[in-house]
């Protein structure tokens, strides 16, 4: 375990946890920012990203385990991130449609912001957020975060604009 919220239990991928990911990644809808949802590939390929993360970072894409149950129903943790030219630390969360609306990224969210400012001693915090992501922005809001900016990302063929959001160590 790496943290733990009210509901929550923030842990480190394993391969093991590949079927509960492509719940996540091969979900259109869940996917909509992507503008795709993975292949049996690219989901390999994102978990890989994330062991790799967590070897040379120490901290990547957490499973997001549901403590009631023992599911795993998303992900949620921080990474290194291009925005706009600089690399950054970013929360980043992707959940099950079936927990969306429930607070979950939110909790998740902000024990990420808490574990960048106390464990890693980080000044500031990043969320890069499609334009079109009304929902992640309003996470990003409850976390306190702060719209600084916008870019566009080009990814899998598209141009797709993205807004920053920050937060500032107090």
């Amino acid at each position: 375990m790496v943290l733990e919220t009210e509901r929550l239990i923030l842990r480190k991928l394993t391969e093991q946890d590949y079927s509960d990911l492509c719940k996540i990644l091969q979900d259109e809808e869940v996917m909509y920012a992507y503008e795709h949802a993975f292949l049996g590939e690219e989901v390999w390929a994102w978990l890989d990203k994330q062991l790799n993360r967590y070897a040379q970072y120490g901290f990547g894409l957490w499973a997001a385990i549901l403590k009631d149950t023992g599911e795993l129903i998303g992900q949620a943790g921080l990474t290194m991130q291009d925005c706009d030219g600089r690399e950054v630390l970013e929360i980043g969360y992707l959940f099950q449609k079936a927990f969306w609306h429930k607070g979950y990224a939110t909790e998740a969210a902000v024990a990420c912001r808490d574990y960048a400012f106390e464990t890693l001693l980080a000044e500031e915090v990043y969320s890069i957020i499609r334009d079109n992501n009304i929902a992640s922005q309003n996470v990003a809001k409850r976390v306190g975060m702060e719209k600084v900016g916008s870019f566009v990302k080009h990814y899998y063929g598209m141009d797709m604009p993205h807004d920053i959001y920050c937060i500032k160590k107090k």
